[in-house]
Parts: structure tokens; sequence; C-alpha cells
């Protein structure tokens, strides 16, 4: 019992965790005077070159720990083995978030640096990896009866993603030929956030499944 009430606990924190650095990141976007950012052009790092650096890097830490946390959960609720894909992806996307922290963004028009380049790295790796887990996590309850709704919720949240980094595949790939940087080509502001929205909510999906999944069951009554 004791063990099932600390797993709940911990999927209980991460959603508080990730509700606090939704709220923080949320802040950046209606206050001045990082309201004045374009969401549409600018990717959420660039919040990290302002004086509310501090915030935006509260919140993206608030984020990692809550997905941390949220693993652990799924892990203690027996959603997932620990040595498996999904938790391998929600391990890669933590961490990820942390490196794109401690690597802050670069201004790419005074050259290359080695911070922007592991930041820009991070930032994919985090954007891919959780997607896969979720789609892991969710084909491998699919069918079953009790679960197959928060499965597919997971599973669908984890194609959103995907879906959402093509246009920055596409812009990619057709660069060669319309001479136009693949930064530009697109509205990079909008993608990233639509990104971040749905990798959110599969947090806190998992976060949610994992809680209801390690609720104790209730004790029957005897008929008297």
């Amino acid at each position: 019992m004791a063990a099932v009430s600390a797993t709940r606990l911990l999927a209980i924190l991460g959603t508080v965790a990730v509700a606090a650095a939704v709220l923080l990141l949320g802040l950046l976007h209606v206050v001045p005077p990082t309201s004045e950012i374009s969401p549409y052009r600018r990717t959420i790092s660039q919040y990290a070159l302002t004086e509310a650096a501090t915030v935006f890097n509260a919140g993206v830490l608030l984020l990692a720990a809550g997905s941390i946390l949220t693993m652990i959960a799924v892990v203690g609720a027996g959603l997932l083995p620990a040595r498996s894909g999904g938790v391998l992806a929600l391990l890669l996307w933590s961490v990820a978030l942390a490196a794109v922290v401690y690597f802050p963004k670069h201004n790419w028009a005074v050259g290359p640096s080695t911070d922007g380049t592991v930041h820009r790295v991070a930032s994919v790796v985090a954007f891919l990896s959780l997607p896969v887990g979720a789609l892991l996590i969710g084909r491998s309850w699919w069918s079953h009866g009790r679960w197959r709704v928060p499965a597919r919720w997971t599973w669908g949240l984890g194609l959103w993603s995907l879906l959402c980094f093509t246009p920055i595949l596409a812009a990619i790939a057709i660069q060669p030929w319309t001479g136009v940087a693949w930064w530009r080509a697109i509205p990079l502001g909008a993608v990233e956030r639509a990104l971040t929205i749905s990798e959110v909510a599969i947090v806190l999906v998992l976060a949610g499944w994992a809680a209801v999944a390690s609720a104790p069951s209730p004790v029957p009554r005897l008929r008297s």
C-alpha cells in the first residue's frame, strides 16, 4: 500500500511541476517586455536571451523535473518496465530539456558556437524522443480493456507531435531549391509552440494515467 501511495504522489507532484512550468512559460508570452517577442516567428528559447532568462530556465527545468517524476510514477504503476524504450525516451526528453537550459540559444548571425550547436541538437532530441516514447507506450496498451483510452490518447498525441515536426523537415529538405533558410521558410515559433503544447500534454496524460493506475482499489464492504 505504501508503494502505491508513493507512486501516486510522484504522479501528482509531476503534474504540479508541469503545470507550474506551463504557468511560467505562459507568463513570458503575456507579460512585458517578453510579450513583444513574436510567438509566430521566434522560438521559445528566445526568452533565454532576455532579462527574463531566469523565469524561462526555471520553467524548462520544472518541466524536466515533472517529466522525471512522471517517468518514475509510470514505472511504479506498472505501466512500463524500467528497461524499456518508453522509459528511455522519457529520460532522453528530460535530459535534453536540462541541456537546453545549460547550453543556451545562440545568435547564429555572429557565427557558430559550441553552446549553440549543443542547444540545437538537444532541442531536436527533446522534440523527437518524447513523441516516439508516446507511440511506444500507447501501442503497448492499445487493446487493453481498462487502459485503451489513455493509451490511445498517448499514442495520438505522440503522432500529433511528430506531425508538428514535419514542417521543419520539409523546410530543410527544400532549402537547396528555394534558397530560403529553413528557419525563415516556416513560422518556426508557431511550429515549436505546437510541438511544445502536444508534448506537455503527453506528460500530463502519462501522469494522470499513472495516478489512476496506482490508486488503491476500493475495499469491498461485507454484506450484513
